[in-house]
């Protein structure tokens, strides 16, 4: 019968552990009075299942998460990564554990879910930057009733950070730091097999902004394993209602070109803010999420500040090449300049940081990443990332503080059914 399930409930199922051991070093210059030292190290244990549909025309399922965070290292006087949930006195908590579920419905080739999710698009995405996922909650609609076609959509009313055990927490924007517990997305995406992929997205984060996206990617393969790939992404932003972040009129672009050939790939890419607010996105109680589809957002900055323009020269090497199969390392250099605020007519409520006029920063990031091929070990990962940052002092006090900082993480999948 069409739709329904080849499967089954438990036929199926996935049922993953995966262990995850987050290092986070951070030294923030010059900053008198202020804490100039972070360092956490925690360890994390996620098991994720996700079960299969009953049989059936209309089939009906379920995925369920717990994790647990344990305190390794850190102190009081180190804390601030976001790695760990911090007590009412500053202190680092020794523990931490959270459980989840969504219920989901499939007909034909369209999913209807309700619970606990981790979107992933480019209005709204909770990402993985730290030890645990953030989650929301509310209902998603993902459907592929044309081939290369989906369909996604969403309605959030609240979440959580990925170090916090609130189910219940704000969805905010995240540089405004000001709340909203209505959040609508809607979007498509069209990827044909010819190397082209085009999407649109339109959003809303109640009382805050009206949000829409669209974007185009393009690969070219040439002769003698070489290619390149052209990517453009587009946002314009505008307030919306009680403007809680005050008023906001907001096109941020960016473009990007990348050349492979065998082993190596280089990619150049140009990212511009046109508006007198930072480009603001999805956030947390404390964490980001990663709706920020934009070439130069990078490990620490987004380069998204009012008016900023912004490059990146990034070079890539896959070491299979040299006989050093799962081996990769990545270098970039991001430079923002004509940051400018002083034209920022927020109104009563504006919510946004002064960067005052003619700033200036720049991000350095290198990476190795080691993932095992084959064995008992087979896709534990290694990676070892190192990132340092400098601003003009009202960037820097705007948003990121100059500092320097090492993440390693240890990852391992488990998949137990």
């Amino acid at each position: 019968m069409a739709g329904e399930a080849e499967g089954g409930f438990f036929d199926d199922s996935r049922l993953v552990l995966t262990q995850r051991n987050f290092y986070f070093h951070r030294n923030i210059l010059n900053n008198p009075g202020g804490q100039n030292y972070r360092e956490e190290w925690a360890h994390g244990m996620i098991l994720d299942y996700s079960s299969g549909f009953t049989r059936g025309t209309v089939g009906f399922g379920i995925d369920a998460y717990a994790n647990l965070g344990l305190k390794l290292d850190s102190s009081r006087a180190r804390t601030g990564t976001d790695l760990l949930p911090v007590d009412s006195e500053g202190r680092p908590e020794d523990e931490y554990s959270e459980v989840g579920a969504a219920v989901k419905v499939r007909l034909s080739r369209s999913e209807l879910k309700y619970g606990s999710q981790a979107p992933m698009n480019p209005v709204f995405g909770t990402g993985n930057a730290r030890l645990f996922t953030p989650m929301a909650i509310g209902l998603s609609l993902n459907s592929r009733e044309i081939d290369d076609l989906l369909v996604d959509a969403g309605h959030f009313t609240a979440g959580n950070d990925g170090n916090s055990t609130n189910s219940d927490g704000a969805l905010k924007a995240l540089y405004a730091q000001v709340e909203t517990r209505r959040v609508d997305y809607a979007g498509l995406n069209w990827t044909p097999s010819n190397g082209t992929s085009l999407a649109a997205y339109a959003s809303r984060f109640g009382d805050i902004w009206r949000q829409y996206y669209a974007s185009a990617s393009q690969r070219l393969d040439l002769d003698q394993g070489r290619a390149l790939t052209f990517d453009l992404n587009l946002y314009r932003t505008l307030d919306q209602g009680q403007q809680r972040a005050g008023e906001i009129d907001n096109t941020t672009w960016s473009l990007s070109g990348r050349y492979s050939h065998g082993p190596h790939a280089l990619t150049l890419a140009y990212q511009r803010v046109q508006g007198d607010e930072p480009f603001d996105y999805l956030g947390f109680d404390r964490q980001p999420g990663t709706s920020i589809f934009l070439a130069n957002s990078v490990q620490v900055l987004d380069f998204n500040a009012p008016n900023e323009r912004s490059w990146q020269l990034r070079y890539d090497l896959d070491l299979a090449a040299f006989g050093v199969p799962g081996l990769s390392f990545m270098t970039r250099y991001v430079s923002g300049d004509h940051i400018d605020d002083s034209h920022y007519r927020g109104g009563p409520n504006g919510a946004y940081g002064r960067y005052g006029e003619d700033g200036k920063r720049w991000e350095r990031d290198i990476e190795m990443r080691y993932v095992v091929q084959s064995g008992p070990a087979k896709n534990l990962s290694l990676r070892l990332r190192q990132a340092s940052i400098r601003s003009t002092e009202a960037v820097a006090r705007a948003d990121t503080a100059d500092n320097n900082e090492v993440r390693v993480i240890v990852e391992y999948p488990l998949q137990l059914l």
